[in-house]
């Protein structure tokens, strides 16, 4: 049975490792892509211009931007008391700044945090989330959400969307250019069984490299969260806190009318609930989200 520390520690490992791999397979993937179409450095470059400038914009305004969409009101110390001395009791003991804090006023219970970096952290829960939770399972809750912001998951998540755009736009440009009218595409005659080798390689990473892309993108929001249940239990000391309220959640069944799909990997669950949705390894694969479950099992055998 590994300790907290231990958890943390493979949680990043684990982490990393899915982040280089995916890495390699864009590497990879680009590679081909711009061999088949002999094009060079410039298709790759154009896409990751591109895919980068939308990302960052979405990054650098991230918090404007959800607490927008979600209609999430500031936070009052004295309507939210227990909210505002919670976090500033955590902060103090993680050594990060005092976050701004804001609730969205609906009674599905959930949280979530954002922001570009700890200077410029939001975190937000819905007044449903406050009024059902004890003090302790509340503390493990803002402590998973500090742990988000401590981690800089919203810089790591910013980075998996800029290589899941540059794969998509890649895909497309290739279909694009070897479809209609790329004069430069090298051809799988002149270059004999190797060159038909690369052709349908790349064929095959065009159709299917979005789908790998979004489903490691996936893969690393589900370690992420992991990763933020384990920090947190780091701050707080106290692992049945977090498990205790992540049993509430998973209990609760009514979905959050202010998310949406562009914003469910934010929060500490799934927001939308998925009730009539697949169940099985498949689901689980396209979950922001591992299953509650998993998550309240690995609290309960943290030492």
């Amino acid at each position: 049975m590994q300790n907290l520390y231990e958890q943390v520690d493979a949680n990043k490992r684990k982490s990393l490792i899915i982040i280089a791999s995916f890495i390699a397979f864009v590497v990879f993937a680009a590679w081909i892509f711009a061999y088949i179409l002999d094009t060079g450095p410039a298709f790759v470059s154009g896409a990751l211009i591109l895919s980068g400038i939308m990302s960052f914009a979405s990054y650098y305004y991230s918090d404007k931007i959800i607490l927008s969409l979600s209609g999430a009101r500031p936070a009052s110390k004295t309507r939210d008391f227990h909210f505002f001395t919670v976090t500033e009791n955590l902060c103090l003991g993680a050594g990060l700044p005092m976050p701004r804090l804001f609730v969205i006023q609906d009674s599905a219970m959930n949280a979530f945090a954002t922001g570009r970096d700890p200077n410029h952290a939001v975190v937000v829960a819905t007044s449903g989330l406050l009024h059902r939770l004890n003090r302790t399972e509340l503390e493990g809750v803002i402590a998973h959400e500090l742990s988000h912001v401590k981690n800089y998951d919203i810089r790591v998540m910013s980075l998996v969307t800029i290589l899941v755009g540059l794969i998509t736009l890649l895909a497309d440009w290739f279909f694009r250019l070897s479809f209609y009218g790329s004069g430069r595409r090298r051809d799988s005659r002149d270059q004999g069984s190797l060159g038909a080798l690369f052709v349908f390689l790349g064929i095959t990473l065009a159709l299917l490299s979005p789908i790998i892309a979004t489903l490691i993108k996936l893969a690393i929001s589900r370690r992420r969260e992991f990763l933020a249940d384990a920090s947190a239990v780091a701050i707080t000391k106290y692992p049945p806190g977090l498990a205790s309220a992540l049993q509430k959640l998973e209990a609760d069944t009514e979905p959050l009318e202010a998310a949406n799909k562009a914003t469910a990997h934010l929060y500490i669950t799934n927001p939308l609930k998925n009730l009539h949705g697949s169940v099985g390894m498949f689901a689980n694969l396209f979950s922001t989200h591992p299953p509650l479950k998993n998550r309240i099992q690995a609290l309960r055998q943290m030492t």
